[in-house]
This record gives C-alpha cells, structure tokens and sequence, in this order.
C-alpha cells in the first residue's frame, strides 16, 4: 500500500480530523458508550447487514458493505466520494486507484487510537503492538547486514537445552513458557524494567533466555545462570536430585510473578475478577478464580469463597480414563460428619457439602494430572488418560482452548525422566532434553500426559 493524490488532497482539506472523528467513534471505540454506538450504528445503510467488511465513506454519514451487496461500491460511484475507511482495520480505500493506499500520518492516528481506547477499556493495561526499530536500531541493523531467514516453515523459536545434571524437569517447563504466546510477547518486547540487580533477577534471565531461543540459534543452549537463580529463589529445588516438574512449574510462577510486579500498571485498578489482586504479566496470564460452595445440610445456607490458581491438579481414581475427571473435580462432595462447618445462619455446627467451581479461566489452564501418590507407600500412576487436542470448557465457562504444550513423566517414581511436545503453529515437536525431533499429533495425544497446557483460542475483555 502506498499513498496516492486523493489521499493527499483530502489530508490538505483537514481530512486528519475526520478520520480521527471516525476511528474513536466507530473504530478504535475508546469508551464504553462508542462500543454501544457502534453495535447499534455499524451497518450498512444498503442492505443492513452487520458484517461484508463494512466501510465508511470518509466524505458524507454513509456505511456500506465492501463484500456481497458492495453498496458502498456503488455509493462511490454515484457520488464520486473516492475514499473510504475500513471500520474494522482503519485503512483507507481510493475507489479511483482501485486500492487500500498507506499513508504515515493516517497510521499514526491508527495507533494513538487504539492505545488510548486499550488504555480507557482495559483498566490501563496496553495493547501489544509490533516492535518497530528506532532510528539507533536501524543505524545498527545497517552496520549489521547479517539477516535470519524465517521461512512459512520456519523453527525460529525451537532449542533443545543441555541437562546439567536431572534438569530435565526444569527444561520441560522453560520450553512450555517460552512457547506461550503472550508471555513471548511479553519478553520480547522488553516490556521488563528491572528495578533491582540484574543479576539476581529471574525475570531478567528469562528474557535473555527468550532471546537465545528466538535468536535463530540452531545449538543446544545450556542454562545454568537459570539454574542457579533457581536454586537462589527455590531453596527446596537447589541439589542435583531429581525434582517434580509441576512443582517447579509452580515455584517459577511465584517467583517471576513476585519480580513481575514491578513492570504491573500498579498506578491502576487491579480488576474484580482478577482474584491474586496483581495486574502483573503472569497473573494477567496463568491467574483464574476457583469458587468453593459450602452448603449446610440442614438450612441449605451456601457460604462462598474464591481463591486464585495457577493449574487445576486432577486426582486420577481407578477407573478414570478420561479427561471427564474435571467434571468429578466439580462435583458435590460430601464433608462427612467428622468434618463439620459452622454454619453462618444457623450459628452451629453442621454437615455439609462442598462443591468447586471456576469463576474465572485463565488464557493459559494447566491441568496437573496427580500421577504420584505419596501415602503409606508411595508410587506412580502410570494409567494412560486421553485427552483432547481442543478443549470446550463450555460446561463450566463459555471459553474453547486448544492444546499448545504437554510435559510427559516416563519411568518410575525412584527414576524417571521429563520430555515436552510442544505447539509450534501447527506442528509438534518433542523437546528431549538437547534433542528436538519432530512429533504428529497422534504422538502427542497418545503420550502419558503429567502436565497439560491449553491457550484460550478467542481473547477478550474480561
């Protein structure tokens, strides 16, 4: 797209100020009212439909549909109002160059639009936008020719990691959060302000560990300044004994979200049904709500508490050989009369029940399948649970989740060994330690799952 002498000629004619008019109207919708307006008003005054890529023409209160009727096709050529502007993108359309044109001015009003409207609509938080060079940036790019090709294929982002000694339960969970998409955003975008010591930082070897792994380096990578922050932070994971890799997952969690806070719109209001209280990139990722009903036997008075989760840890009874043991996660459960309540209504003692339920999803949901037992004898449950590749979790919230990272336990509880699949668009690969190999789905679904990482598939407002 390049820009052309209409466009040029409406910008002379203070054409910035109309189309700034109509992004933060019928656009960018920087508050709740232009949303409304924009539900009740987009439609194309042709036909009234709502959807074929309805466009505004930018010299009169027109709207019309761009595909199937083309009414604002044809309202150009009655009028001969040349340009209009796409009502879901911002960009411009010359019916006379027959072409969307580019101009930098409009882009720019395009950005500073929809910054504004993340910033009023989302409680602050920004929306993510591409990284451009700045002017050092491009100077350096130029000083260094040496360009990475990434191809449609490309593996950009895939790196084994060398085991320094039964880390392979660490290297499972570094390939699963470097493969979640907004935690990659996050990292590259170096959206990280680190207030204390670098050196120290976790979350500042995290994101140079996301620069190796997209840096289009091929050989494996050997963490062990990781490790050792690892073991600084985590105390009960320092030693070279082999260690729980969703435990691990966990404490990783604690820690960068306890560094995170610094880089969290503290200056904001933390939403309602944001249940650890923290805007920071890891609770605005891996962060739901898990609700607890009591209910008292005998006046049926529900008492209710939501506690915030980072995974869902699922019991695997004899039996269960599906992934329906989420549904047996929520079901009522009966506290038996040795663990009576004290029930707020009738000011006593009560049997009762306890039932679970999810107020809020995270966009990543790790489900923790509880395949080690420690009782009287401590052991592993080696059963092979299906799960699906999407997820509908319809039943419990209006959300569809597909499948992007899974971590496998093979051997037993005294020796055992951790590998990965992960998602990279539409292929999988196994992550063995320094080893990737390419994996099928069929691969991935037949494995014996321990830990399950789903991405929400549609973001948006919560």
């Amino acid at each position: 797209m390049v820009s052309c002498i209409h466009l040029n000629r409406f910008k002379k004619a203070n054409g910035l100020k109309t189309y700034r008019k109509i992004h933060t109207h019928f656009i960018s919708c920087s508050s709740r009212e232009a949303l409304k307006r924009k539900a009740s008003s987009c439609f194309c005054h042709g036909c009234g439909t709502y959807s074929c890529r309805l466009h505004s023409c930018l010299s009169c209160v027109y709207f019309g549909c761009y595909t199937g009727s083309r009414h604002i096709q044809q309202h150009a050529r009655t009028t001969g109002h040349s340009l209009a502007i796409d009502l879901n993108h911002g960009t411009v359309y010359c019916f006379i160059c027959g072409d969307y044109k580019y101009d930098k001015d409009f882009d720019n009003i395009n950005r500073d639009q929809y910054r504004r409207a993340w910033r009023k609509l989302g409680n602050g938080c920004a929306k993510f936008l591409p990284w451009e060079p700045t002017k050092s940036e491009v100077k350096l790019f130029l000083e260094n020719p040496k360009k990475v090709k990434i191809t449609k294929n490309s593996t950009i982002g895939l790196r084994g990691l060398i085991n320094l000694g039964n880390t392979c339960f660490m290297n499972c969970i570094v390939q699963a959060l470097t493969h979640t998409p907004l935690l990659r955003d996050y990292f590259l975008s170096d959206q990280h302000n680190c207030k204390g010591d670098a050196g120290t930082c976790l979350v500042c070897e995290m994101g140079l560990l996301f620069q190796e792994f997209y840096s289009g380096q091929k050989v494996p990578h050997s963490p062990f300044k990781l490790l050792h922050l690892v073991w600084t932070h985590a105390r009960h994971l320092a030693g070279y004994e082999q260690q729980d890799a969703h435990e691990f997952f966990i404490a990783a969690l604690d820690v960068l979200h306890n560094y995170c806070k610094e880089d969290a719109p503290d200056k904001l209001a933390v939403k309602p049904n944001n249940h650890n209280q923290c805007n920071c990139i890891i609770d605005r990722i891996f962060t739901g709500g898990l609700q607890s009903d009591v209910i008292c036997q005998t006046c049926n008075c529900v008492s209710t508490t939501v506690d915030p989760f980072w995974d869902i840890s699922l019991d695997l009874g004899h039996g269960d050989h599906k992934l329906v043991i989420f549904c047996r996660f929520t079901r009522p459960e009966s506290l038996g009369s040795e663990s009576k309540i004290k029930c707020n209504k009738c000011q006593s003692y009560q049997e009762s029940t306890k039932q679970l339920s999810m107020r809020k999803l995270p966009i990543v949901v790790c489900f923790h399948l509880k395949r080690f037992e420690h009782s009287k004898k401590s052991k592993k449950i080696s059963t092979y649970i299906p799960f699906p590749q999407e997820l509908d979790m319809a039943p419990f919230l209006s959300s569809k989740y597909s499948l992007f990272a899974v971590v496998n336990h093979s051997g037993t509880l005294e020796v055992g060994h951790y590998t990965a699949f992960i998602r990279q668009q539409n292929n999988w690969f196994k992550c063995d330690d320094a080893w990737i190999t390419k994996a099928t789905i069929d691969d991935v679904l037949q494995s014996e799952g321990y830990l399950l990482f789903y991405h929400r598939v549609v973001l948006d407002y919560d």
